[in-house]
């Protein structure tokens, strides 16, 4: 029978059904015999892990791409060809890539071994009517757990008995404060975050105690359905690796075309077929980007460093460049936007209502009454009612490590901190009003109240706090603003009420009540006939910095989206002060149930214009991510509980919170915040629009000399002539330039307006017409001017290691003055500043000091078969470099003309019009 209950609503049963069902006595528990049955037909209560590509298949894996077959080719040549020294670097660089891609990719594979791992511990059950602990890994459908505060649950449990039961679910169902529980039944559409009668595993008791019984182990716990989730999300490919694997297809089957019909037509002209050969490895040679991989994986390496500067620990290298290309911001609503502190910002007391600066717990903010600093001397129902706050509370606020926090629940954290503001020391406050008694709170009261001495010793005090429904239910008096009794005004307070709750404010309401100096404890019919003392509206309140942030993703051209599990009202409250709808729009919000509602289809029509997502499932998470992806959104999803994981690892890129995050989340995550703080997305978004726009630079300014190199060669074979560039040479070109050169630019400052453009359209190629325009034409430069100078050379009776030589230099130093052209593909270097990119110039340096080696020196002479120039040669070598920097910044200023002019006449229409 136990067999058909996996999928059972068990929110919706009644007690006496569900013990009926799992065949289990509320009291006894279950037997032993029928727990060793259990164990043996449904296993432990465990996590089961997906059986994992064997690790050697995973490693071989990694070579599995164009570029790298490319590389590959390289090393062979350059092997077959005895240039150990050559052939040995590149295979070092593509093992290099290997080991470090089978390394990021077994860290993501750690996640769900994360979560099984949140299954472990210690819990308390009734078996055979007797309480034992045992391993949590133990237990079985039927089982009776025993919960106190401080206890992990074990399993997903329906609640049998509870007192005062409060659960932190927020890492499963994203509630930022602690859920009151209770046994009473649900209806079956109720959301998981709803479902006050259930616990579920993982989750963490923070006060009270209970009794439930185990309805799901294992797999088949909330938690386990995110494992299947986190198992089914796919690893999505970033544009970049997207784009460089179509970009290395083309160039991969382009390169091997070119090298055959090179020697095709070499062969078919009459020349020996082994000179051809050579011709067509010394093609292929040149026209493999060698560097580009290096390059990219060092650049997005540096971009690491800098968000690691920035609070952003990247895990996933294409993770920097994703930022940089994101569409769609999803973000948790508790830690991330807000500061997940409560805060108390409104008191209502005597008729007057009070605001409350500061931030978080800090004991450090002012009070303003209409608009004015006032000081709380002069308003003894704001101090009583204050101080009530403080009287009437379990909680403690503590200073460690330097910041202040709380040691029990948010809620009264908050009260503490309002009470000091104005002063009130809660030392010295419960000294002269030491506690007596107290009524804990429950969730079907809904209020706690407290019994105190007072100073003179005559009289004792009852302090109550609690829902203002409940609280003013059983007040018949107030205080007014001096301190005197007078009638409840419930109307006018209920309004204030709806007030508080319209900007987000969770309101509590507080009263006293006069008792004899001889009574020494309390029960709930004492609390009636109470002295009504006033309200606190409190707030996790946004981040003033993420609001700013939010801010400038809107102009980035970013639509930031809240997901969270809190209500719908709390969300549309911190969503308007966080200006999170874009400009002009209204703020539109959809709820889980709304979701639930909506096909697959109907979500992907409707999930664009919606800024707020509240009272969002884990599973819907995920589906809002497919749907945004649907539309062709590059996501970004933020996230800190185990319920996040699924979605952060199916988003384009997964962020974690670093401060509050669970090792799920982080495991599953491809970058970690170490502030917990939406501003850093935003630094970290800069950063990787910054080393996308340099790889971008450094892949237009590398790809001339590859096509020059090859164009030389095809010129060389197709004119019958001998060869202006040996392979060997072509290797050194590459490999120093792109070191002491093409990498300088990892160095390149953002430009000016990084975050004042649109997010580049993830279908967009990485090089656009113009970019391909400018490769082909400095391509075809360097192929005149080598070309053209070794012609020259040889016609003036120069040898041909010093017609070589010169072709080589040409081609070095042509790549030198382009690349300050490639300091910026839009302005001149003088727009960015000469001196703004430091190792450039070093690099520049560096560069010459090597060619000047290159050319004289006997053993580079040797080995390279290079010859000394003269003078007029190196006038000839830096006059062509000039010439291209010159006709690179002329198309570049040409097409700023033609741009602008092209603005001016559409504007022009458009106000004619």
């Amino acid at each position: 029978m136990l067999e058909t209950l996996l999928e059972k609503h068990w929110h919706q049963l009644t007690l006496s059904e569900i013990l009926s069902l799992l065949e289990t006595d509320a009291e006894r528990g279950l037997d032993a015999f029928e727990v060793s049955h259990r164990q043996k037909q449904f296993g432990p209560n465990s996590l089961t892990l997906k059986e994992d590509i064997n690790p050697v298949l995973r490693f071989c894996l990694q070579f599995h791409q164009p570029l790298v077959y490319i590389l590959l080719a390289a090393a062979l040549i350059t092997a077959v060809l005895q240039e150990w020294v050559d052939s040995g670097v590149i295979f070092g660089v593509v093992l290099i890539n290997a080991v470090v891609g089978y390394f990021q990719e077994s860290k993501a594979l750690q996640a769900i071994a994360a979560l099984a791992r949140t299954l472990d511990g210690m819990t308390t059950v009734i078996r055979v009517g007797q309480k034992q602990r045992l391993p949590a890994v133990e237990l079985v459908q039927g089982d009776l757990v025993v919960l106190v505060a401080g206890d992990k649950i074990p399993a997903d449990l329906r609640l049998v008995s509870e007192r005062n039961l409060q659960i932190d679910e927020s890492a499963l169902t994203g509630e930022s404060i602690p859920i009151s529980k209770h046994v009473h039944q649900f209806s079956k559409d109720t959301l998981l975050a709803d479902r006050a009668n259930m616990v579920f595993s993982s989750s963490l008791v923070t006060a009270g105690q209970g009794l439930g019984v185990v309805v799901a182990v294992g797999d088949t716990t909330e938690i386990g359905k995110i494992k299947r989730l986190i198992e089914s999300a796919d690893v999505l490919e970033t544009p970049l690796t997207r784009k460089i694997r179509n970009f290395s297809g083309v160039l991969l089957w382009t390169i091997l075309g070119l090298a055959g019909v090179t020697f095709l037509v070499g062969w078919l002209r009459g020349e020996a077929a082994f000179d051809m050969f050579m011709a067509a490895v010394a093609l292929a040679v040149g026209a493999i980007p060698e560097a580009l991989p290096v390059a990219m994986t060092i650049m997005l390496a540096i971009g690491v460093s800098r968000m690691a500067r920035r609070h952003a620990i990247v895990r996933k290298l294409p993770a920097v460049e994703v930022l940089g290309s994101t569409t769609v911001i999803c973000s948790d609503k508790t830690g991330t936007l807000t500061q997940n502190q409560m805060t108390v910002q409104e008191v209502f007391a005597g008729h007057d209502l009070f605001l409350f600066s500061g931030l978080g717990y800090v004991p450090i903010g002012g009070i303003h009454y209409q608009g004015t600093s006032v000081d709380s001397a002069s308003y003894p129902t704001l101090l009583e009612c204050l101080k009530a706050g403080i009287l009437c509370n379990d909680s403690q606020l503590v200073e460690k490590n330097g910041g202040w926090g709380v040691e029990g629940d948010p809620t009264e954290g908050a009260l503490h901190t309002a009470a000091a503001k104005v002063g009130l020391s809660f030392s010295l406050i419960a000294e002269q009003f030491p506690r007596v008694d107290t009524i804990p709170f429950e969730s079907q009261d809904q209020l706690m109240a407290t019994l105190h001495g007072r100073p003179n010793g005559n009289a004792k005090v009852m302090y109550a706090k609690g829902a203002v429904e409940r609280i003013l239910l059983r007040c018949s008096r107030a205080l007014n603003a001096s301190g005197q009794l007078e009638d409840v005004e419930t109307e006018a307070t209920q309004h204030v009420v709806q007030e508080m709750t319209k900007k987000g404010l969770r309101v509590l309401a507080l009263a006293s009540k006069a008792l004899p100096s001889e009574q020494c404890s309390i029960s709930h019919d004492d609390v009636s006939d109470l002295v009504f003392l006033g309200l606190q509206g409190m707030m996790d309140p946004p981040r003033p910095e993420a609001i700013r942030a939010v801010q400038t993703c809107h102009r980035a051209g970013i639509h930031v989206k809240m997901i969270t599990g809190d209500h719908v009202g709390t969300a549309v409250a911190i969503a308007k002060q966080m200006r999170l709808a874009p400009s002009g729009n209204g703020l539109r919000v959809m709820s889980g149930h709304d979701i639930a509602r909506l096909t697959d289809t109907e979500l992907i029509n409707q999930v664009e214009p919606v800024s707020v997502f509240a009272r969002v499932a884990p599973e819907q998470k995920l589906r809002l991510v497919d749907a945004l992806q649907a539309q062709g959104h590059i996501v970004a999803m933020t996230g800190d509980g185990v319920n996040d994981a699924p979605a952060l690892k199916q988003a384009n890129i997964g962020i974690a919170m670093g401060h509050m995050g669970t090792e799920v989340a982080k495991e599953s995550a491809d970058m970690v915040l170490t502030d917990d703080n939406f501003s850093t997305i935003e630094a970290a978004v800069e950063e990787g629009r910054g080393v996308f726009d340099n790889l971008v630079k450094f892949v237009t300014w590398t790809l001339p000399t590859n096509i020059g190199e090859g164009l030389v060669i095809m010129v060389a074979v197709f004119s019958g002539v001998m060869l202006p560039i040996l392979p060997v040479q072509i290797l050194w070109i590459n490999m120093t330039t792109a070191v002491l050169l093409g990498l300088m630019l990892v160095f390149e400052p953002k430009e000016p307006g990084l975050m004042a453009r649109l997010p580049r359209d993830p279908q967009t190629p990485i090089l656009t017409g113009t970019l391909i325009f400018r490769i082909g034409m400095v391509g075809v430069l360097l192929l005149v001017g080598s070309f053209g100078l070794f012609q020259w050379e040889l016609s003036q009776g120069q040898s041909l290691a010093v017609a070589r030589t010169a072709a080589v230099n040409v081609f070095v130093f042509g790549e030198l003055f382009y690349l300050f052209n490639c300091r910026s593909l839009e302005f001149s270097m003088w727009y960015v500043g000469f001196f703004s990119n430091r190792w450039l110039l070093v690099g520049v340096t560096l560069m010459i000091g090597f060619q000047l080696l290159f050319t004289y020196w006997s053993w580079m002479n040797q080995t390279f078969r290079s010859a000394p120039l003269a003078l007029t040669e190196w006038g000839l070598i830096v006059g062509w470099g000039l010439i291209i920097y010159n006709v690179v910044s002329f198309e570049k200023t040409l097409r700023s003309w033609i741009s602008r002019k092209t603005k001016d006449s559409s504007y022009a229409n458009l106000t004619s019009g």
